[in-house]
């Protein structure tokens, strides 16, 4: 017999929780892992969908009220604006949400001298709502939901999509799975999951994407290692790596920043090289364990700062190398909608600082003949072309292969006005496949 549902102003409270966190700069994740479990699969969604209407909502409490009430209060007032400002795509009706969060606003010490303002304000967006809405119209934060540098950005770095961009981010990602192909086919996997009644499509060349999100203990497969989740655009990484060279066992491939191991394990899963994972954090290397034995697939892990190869490199050049490097997550907005919350403008430029310290630290280390494929999970051009151009500019024996370059965040119904050759559901990233001259000489064995 299953439990009922928690009441509506339990969810709403735990929702307004991570909101809180967020404005005090912290992830969903960690806001979530404070909420009671029979609660979080509510808040989560709650949560994700007052993310992707934030900027409306906090423009309406603006109308609503010229001072900013108690941070609680404000958490709570403005989750309930975001879910109910409008009809479509609301998870329950407005009459419902206000009742239930003036309840939720009652219940908890620190809103209960608030709750009079709460019902205040809701009651009075009720009966004013589309004027409220209209007022809010004109505010590029309140349409787009995102900070207001963010969309200059955008509209800086790609005039003709910036729109689209936005729009993309502000609707939910598919869940997308990697078929291990050491074990199984596409085919043999969309079949076995249309037999446990679950519906997907192939995406990618190695990806199904399911109708429906499900947890991972419910999808048939995932348990015996045959797959894994992981965004379509992210699955362009292992193929571009390995494009050209011989599938033997004596190649050797670095995967830097490698947490949580999806990357590495598509490495694994398609070629039989030497693979050497690294991370800088050892509890986000114990995740890339945890992936790799799931899967049945071999790979060195080790905990060490890749931009400081003294601490960890035995001299022995690489074939290939993998730099996924830390960035603004600017392109994963559609599936962690605190990102573009959780950001600042000056990040872009300390994180790019980051970027080129890894590229200058790692390219001595390939061989000559050998690539290094640069990606982020970014839209923003400080992070993608930008950097690599400055990069070439100061390495002649690099050479700039063909490759995506920035991947546009690409939602199926949102697909009008972005390039023909992406997938037809991804996440935003820049992808730049790099060779190093066969005549350049070799880096010394001895550093």
């Amino acid at each position: 017999m299953t439990s009922p549902a928690p009441p509506l102003w339990r969810q709403l409270q735990a929702a307004a929780s991570v909101l809180a966190g967020v404005r005090r700069g912290e992830s969903t994740s960690t806001g979530l892992a404070r909420v009671p479990s029979e609660l979080r699969p509510a808040a989560q969604a709650l949560a994700y969908h007052a993310l992707r209407h934030l900027g409306r909502a906090e423009a309406l409490r603006k109308q609503l009220a010229k001072r900013p009430p108690p941070p609680e209060t404000d958490a709570l007032l403005c989750t309930a604006l975001a879910l109910a400002w409008r009809e479509e795509g609301a998870p329950y009706p407005a009459f419902t949400l206000v009742d239930q969060a003036v309840e939720a606003a009652k219940r908890a010490p620190e809103t209960r001298a608030q709750q009079a303002f709460v019902n205040a304000c809701l009651r009075r967006f009720l009966r004013e709502r589309e004027a409220l809405v209209a007022a809010t119209d004109a505010d590029p934060v309140a349409r787009w939901n995102h900070p207001k540098w963010w969309i200059a950005r955008l509209r800086q770095d790609h005039p003709a999509q910036w729109e689209q961009i936005l729009g993309a981010n502000n609707a939910p990602a598919p869940m997308t799975l990697r078929v291990n192909t050491r074990k199984a086919t596409v085919a043999e996997m969309q079949d076995r999951l249309a037999a446990a009644g679950i519906a997907a499509e192939p995406i990618a060349e190695h990806g199904l994407v399911l109708a429906q999100p499900l947890p991972v203990d419910a999808i048939s497969g995932f348990g015996d290692g045959l797959l894994s989740v992981q965004d379509a655009g992210a699955q362009l990484a292992a193929p571009l790596v390995l494009d050209g060279l011989a599938d033997g066992a004596g190649l050797r491939i670095l995967d830097a920043c490698a947490a949580p191991g999806g990357k590495t394990a598509h490495l694994c899963e398609l070629s039989r090289a030497e693979v050497l994972a690294l991370d800088v954090d050892p509890t986000r290397c114990e995740r890339i364990h945890q992936n790799l034995q799931r899967l049945g697939l071999p790979a060195q892990v080790r905990a060490a700062d890749a931009a400081e190869p003294a601490t960890w490199w035995d001299g022995t050049l690489f074939d290939a190398i993998l730099l996924d490097a830390p960035c603004t997550a600017s392109g994963i907005v559609r599936r962690h909608p605190d990102v573009r919350w959780l950001r600042r403008e000056s990040d872009v430029a300390q994180l790019a600082a980051q970027q080129k310290r890894l590229l200058t630290a790692l390219w001595p280390l390939l061989k000559p003949g050998g690539r290094l494929v640069y990606c982020t999970c970014s839209v923003f051009r400080a992070e993608g072309d930008a950097q690599v151009a400055a990069f070439l500019a100061h390495n002649s024996e690099a050479v700039l292969r063909p490759g995506p370059g920035h991947l546009l965040p690409r939602n199926r119904a949102r697909a009008e006005g972005l390039p023909d050759n992406q997938p037809s559901d991804h996440d935003g990233f820049f992808y730049a496949v790099l060779q190093k001259s066969a005549l350049d000489a070799p880096a010394r064995q001895d550093a």
